[in-house]
């Protein structure tokens, strides 16, 4: 072996070693590796961080931004409720949402098949009760194991197809791969659904996102045509008992009544008092297409006047002055500045120096002075029967706020309000739905049909979506997890280095010449399992490329059929499980989930175990030797 080779092997080993000792960040240490790369000569200065224009690099961090759109829109709420069922247990539900994975992922690209999913991975896990890591890292495996079905599935099929060719054996063709992919696929998802989940660490990020604020009230809108309108209180209450809300009113023709009868109908212009969670708004609103009261009138003020009787009603609800009444009207027919800026949801609470005691929404004229909505408030251990608009703010009153962030904290300073955080809920709107679902859609469509390289149809995604604002431009950058994107870009240079040196060549050979020793079979699951190794520490693609030929050429001296060990090769290039870097749909999860390197063995050992056990008897079967 050449020094470049023992240097490599070396850098290679202290990395993988730090990754698992998980003392520093994962991005620091592959940091490291990188710079170590160049320091020995393994690497060319000029080309050290070349990895972070590299189209996976790009790919990933386009998905997380297209993922979010997709959060933003209501579109997740929306895929959940149609495509998984609403009730099942976890073992219906992770078995239904990883076959959806593998389905979508044997006809489009992995990564946007996870795209699609992960966020629908991540509500799922709240409702079974689970972190968002053991939803992701199935659905991640999931798809992984169904790139494998098709010839377009996943690249390493692609490229082992074009080996072949050279070869002069001709192409695989669109589902050669099928019989052993879809067994492999199907024992996989199985396996994990029903006890590879209990494997995964239960991580949860810190943060101040899932804290406890009590129940918030809030006014909702009956649109006409919505699944609300014609149903009665009863009814919607059945509906709603999921989410943990509760009717405590409701205003029809203006008239407010409180602890209404059951048996009442509800029509479009109706307003519901509901009583729920902070978490459970998004779900009151998308179960029965309602919309907020306040973002009701902040449309209708852009394109209708008010009526005059309501406006005179509400005056005299709140027995404002009459400067009061005018400026609400005004207020009323006034553009909302926030429709054209980003608008955020963010929790203030009320302190008791607050200018705002004793004071209600409508006094403070919020859409006059400050361009924001109260959208709901929180008192704990009271409940006001009043309207909305009309509750006379307390000391120690939780506000949930709607605006832009510089508005709302101006709103804050004068107001002496401290900000507590700024909440991941969205209001659903069907128009962003499908403008992000056709985004997303046209995005994953240019790479799986080839019209575009994937990195560029998602960029051109990204691009769109901030036109369209299902992303707004501030939360873009947000979206995309730095530190993945540092340990992406730094160790594909350093993968690089181990081709470049021929060391993944060493190690191949080495194994399979002292190991195999003229038996057919063991050369076989030798392929299997040194591609499947080299897979976990390199891209997919590179270690097809690297293990092709050591493939073909250990079948030709054996003097067995060289599609068995070709198609392990397939099997073992797609079965990454062990790392965040051996496929970029685990590096996708690796933020999200909260996870550290060494998480990933939990699970994948078992699982490449049933790809070796289920595998090997069908490659026999279906491509004997």
């Amino acid at each position: 072996m050449t020094n470049d080779q023992w240097a490599i092997l070396a850098i290679l080993a202290a990395t993988v070693t730090m990754f698992l000792w998980g003392r520093w960040r994962h991005d620091m240490v592959a940091a490291g590796a990188l710079l170590a790369c160049v320091l020995a000569g393994l690497i060319v200065p000029a080309e050290a961080f070349s990895g972070f224009g590299h189209p996976a690099v790009i790919t990933v961090a386009c998905v997380l931004v297209l993922s979010r759109g997709l959060q933003n829109s209501g579109a997740v709420d929306a895929l959940t409720r149609t495509l998984l069922p609403a009730k099942a247990g976890r073992l219906v539900s992770l078995a239904a949402l990883m076959g959806l994975g593998a389905l979508l992922s044997g006809f489009m690209n992995n990564v946007g098949a996870m795209a699609l999913l992960m966020p629908v991975a991540i509500t799922l896990s709240q409702r079974l009760d689970l972190t968002p890591g053991q939803v992701l890292m199935p659905l991640a495996f999931g798809t992984i194991l169904g790139g494998m079905t098709t010839l377009i599935g996943t690249p390493p099929n692609l490229i082992v197809s074009g080996f072949r060719v050279e070869a002069g054996m001709g192409s695989f063709s669109m589902f050669d791969f099928t019989p052993i992919g879809l067994v492999v696929a199907l024992a996989g998802v199985l396996f994990v659904a029903l006890v590879g989940w209990r494997l995964v660490p239960a991580r949860k990020q810190s943060g101040v996102e899932g804290f406890e604020s009590g129940a918030y009230i809030t006014e909702v809108r009956v649109q006409e045509g919505s699944k609300a309108e014609g149903m009665s209180l009863r009814e919607i209450e059945a509906e709603l008992a999921d989410v943990d809300a509760q009717i405590i009113g409701i205003v029809q023709q203006e008239i407010r009544i409180i602890a209404a009868n059951l048996g009442r109908r509800v029509h479009a212009g109706d307003i519901l008092m509901i009583e729920a969670e902070a978490d459970s708004l998004t779900d009151v609103l998308s179960i029965l297409g309602l919309k907020l009261e306040e973002s009701v009138e902040s449309e209708e003020s852009a394109s209708t006047d008010a009526p005059k009787t309501k406006d005179a009603k509400r005056g005299a609800d709140q027995q404002a002055s009459g400067d009061a009444e005018t400026a609400e009207e005004s207020e009323d027919e006034t553009d909302t500045p926030t429709e054209s800026g980003d608008v955020v949801l963010m929790e203030l609470a009320v302190l008791p120096s607050s200018s705002l005691s004793r004071r209600s929404a409508s006094d403070i004229l919020l859409r006059t002075r400050y361009g924001i909505n109260l959208l709901a408030l929180s008192r704990e251990g009271n409940r006001s029967m009043k309207r909305l608009r009309s509750i006379a703010i307390q000391s120690g009153d939780l506000l949930l706020m709607q605006g832009p962030p510089e508005s709302i904290a101006e709103f804050a300073a004068d107001n002496a309000c401290v900000p507590l955080a700024q909440r991941e809920f969205r209001i659903p709107d069907k128009r962003k739905i499908w403008e992000a679902s056709l985004i997303m859609l046209f995005a994953i469509s240019g790479a799986a049909f080839g019209l575009l390289p994937a990195a560029i149809s998602f960029a051109i995604g990204v691009l769109a979506s901030m036109a369209l604002r299902t992303v707004p431009p501030r939360q873009v950058y947000e979206a995309i997890d730095g530190p993945v994107i540092v340990l992406l870009g730094a160790l594909i240079p350093v993968a690089g280095a181990m081709e470049a040196t021929g060391t993944a060549d060493i190690i191949a050979r080495f194994m399979i010449e002292n190991m195999a020793q003229g038996h057919a079979i063991v050369g076989l699951v030798l392929i299997l399992v040194v591609t499947m190794f080299l897979s976990d520490l390199m891209n997919n693609a590179a270690t097809a490329a690297v293990m092709c030929p050591i493939a073909i050429g250990t079948a030709s001296t054996l003097g067995v059929n060289p599609d068995s060990f070709l198609m392990a090769v397939a099997i073992g290039a797609s079965c990454a499980f062990l790392t965040p870097i051996g496929h970029q749909n685990n590096t996708l999860i690796l933020g999200p989930g909260g996870f550290r390197f060494g998480d990933y063995w939990k699970l994948g050992v078992p699982l490449e175990l049933i790809v070796v056990a289920v595998s090997v008897p069908m490659l026999l079967i279906v491509w004997p030797l």
